[in-house]
């Protein structure tokens, strides 16, 4: 017998506004987005988390704060 689940990701865009600063690869403009990410264990909801993403509008990048 054979068991196995579908694990499952689904992300949604909540939105986007500017951020300070600039990218510290091609100095360009920082953008905030907000991101709804729901993940399913065989079909059902096992988790729902609110994140915030800071990218680069010039370079696409994904950035990280470090503290």
């Amino acid at each position: 017998m054979w068991f196995f689940c579908i694990y499952d990701d689904e992300q949604k865009e909540l939105g986007r506004q500017k951020a300070p600063g600039s990218c510290p690869y091609c100095s360009g403009k920082v953008e905030a987005v907000d991101v709804e990410i729901q993940r399913r264990l065989c079909l059902l909801p096992m988790c729902f988390k609110i994140k915030r993403k800071y990218f680069c509008t010039l370079c696409s990048k994904r950035l990280e704060l470090f503290c």
